[in-house]
């Protein structure tokens, strides 16, 4: 879930939706203007203003009330706003838009807007900011012989932007597919100046381990997840990405691990039930507990931190406990509530509200770490990974490492306790990366 604090952004800039574009060409100058003004309004807390050019359909779901509330949450997780940069004309999930990067206290988000055929505003978007600079990834070979190649991970909405890492030699190598946390993450996990993904595919390699690492769908195809649920945004793209890596030549086919972080981490147990033909899978910072558990505590954790009222915190408190409560409903004679949660589908958050990580990992036998840092601010190491190991006590092939000093990313923990850490560059502890290597090793071919 790169981490849990990343899913509220991710959720909270899908709020504004995608209508349907003229795509033939380029944006037209009018449309540039029209988006450029619209955004200027919006910063200036103009919010009528800031729609006066919106199409017919986008404009009767944003109204300035809605369209100011969203503008404010975006302030409340990222900071103040602070400056944005000219239009330009891009190409955004193979579609043509005008764009730019937004800069608040706390980071940045990408603006993304285009028009219909009358340059009227019909896709108005906030985005993480790197889903606007994606790499290509090309093969090369670094010095210390470890080499890169892409490779897609195949997928019923279009191909993922994968990395395959191979250490220096022949091979068969063991092989870890990397699965990452929550939101549109790219392969490397990319998180401020930090890339924790790339971090232990090059250790890893170096120890002799190869991974492929790739991109999420929600990354790659954000047009394609209006209706997506938990299976389809992580569990079923690392099946895919398993066997894919299996049928590599370089491969040891009997030796492909399952390496998940955060929500990576929380679905690799049932990542496992999936595919038996796993040899094992790696846990980090992985919740024990239900999803809603997890988030009240970090909306209450998180807000008192910032200096939030006790009354301001108890009411978000509030509409977590309340959608939780009105899913565990649905299926016993309650409907699927309407509308979204927080910017996701309510289809989504039911999804995810039932997965039970603890009981997946007692339905399987494969060999698991886990691991957790102890400087954690978002899956706590007192109610998750104590949870995970008092669960899993005694179980065959499973161990587990507690990490002094280390944050959510397995990095230095900084003095926050905020997301605001995670904007200083560190890299992976090499400790972790030497453990999961020398774990790796151990385990049997299946």
């Amino acid at each position: 879930m790169n981490v849990f604090s990343s899913l509220p952004v991710a959720l909270a800039v899908a709020m504004l939706p995608a209508s349907a574009v003229h795509a033939a060409d380029a944006p037209s100058p009018a449309c540039l203007a029209h988006a450029g003004a619209s955004l200027d309004a919006l910063t200036h807390g103009d919010y009528v203003d800031a729609r006066k050019d919106f199409s017919a359909a986008i404009a009767g779901k944003l109204d300035a009330a809605r369209l100011g509330q969203v503008w404010e949450q975006l302030q409340g997780m990222r900071g103040a706003y602070r400056s944005h940069g000219a239009l330009q004309r891009k190409v955004f999930a193979d579609r043509p838009v005008v764009a730019t990067t937004v800069d608040f206290a706390s980071g940045q988000l990408g603006f993304v807007a285009a028009c219909d055929a009358q340059d009227r505003i019909a896709t108005y978007e906030f985005v993480p900011a790197h889903l606007l600079a994606s790499a290509v990834v090309r093969a090369h070979v670094d010095a210390d012989g470890v080499r890169v190649s892409p490779l897609d991970v195949p997928t019923p909405v279009g191909p993922l932007r994968g990395a395959l890492t191979l250490p220096a030699g022949s091979g068969p190598f063991p092989a870890v597919v990397l699965v990452a946390g929550s939101g549109p993450q790219d392969m490397d996990e990319t998180i401020g100046p930090n890339k924790p993904f790339r971090d232990i595919a090059e250790g890893l390699a170096r120890a002799g381990i190869a991974t492929l690492r790739y991109d999420k769908r929600t990354f790659d195809h954000p047009g394609s997840s209006g209706g997506i649920v938990i299976d389809t945004e992580v569990t079923d793209d690392a099946v895919a990405a398993a066997h894919l890596l299996a049928l590599q030549k370089a491969i040891d086919p009997k030796r492909v691990f399952v390496l998940g972080h955060s929500l990576g981490a929380m679905m690799a147990p049932r990542i496992g039930r999936r595919d038996p033909q796993l040899a094992g899978l790696v846990l980090m910072a992985a919740p024990a507990r239900n999803i809603f558990e997890v988030l009240e505590q970090q909306v209450r954790e998180q807000m008192a931190r910032k200096g939030a009222s006790s009354t301001a915190i108890a009411r978000a408190e509030q509409a977590y406990a309340k959608e939780r409560q009105s899913l565990a409903l649905v299926g016993a004679g309650k409907p699927m509530p309407g509308g979204d949660f927080v910017g996701a589908p309510q289809g989504y958050w039911l999804s995810w509200s039932r997965v039970d990580a603890v009981a997946d990992a007692k339905a399987i036998t494969l060999p698991m770490l886990i691991l957790q840092g102890a400087g954690d601010f978002q899956v706590s190491p007192t109610l998750d990974f104590a949870r995970w190991q008092r669960e899993l006590a005694g179980r065959p092939h499973t161990a587990f490492h507690l990490y002094p000093g280390l944050s959510h990313l397995f990095m230095p923990a900084g003095k926050t306790g905020t997301v605001a850490d995670y904007k200083a560059p560190e890299h992976v502890d090499a400790q972790v990366v030497a453990d999961i290597a020398a774990w790796v090793k151990a385990q049997p071919a299946r």
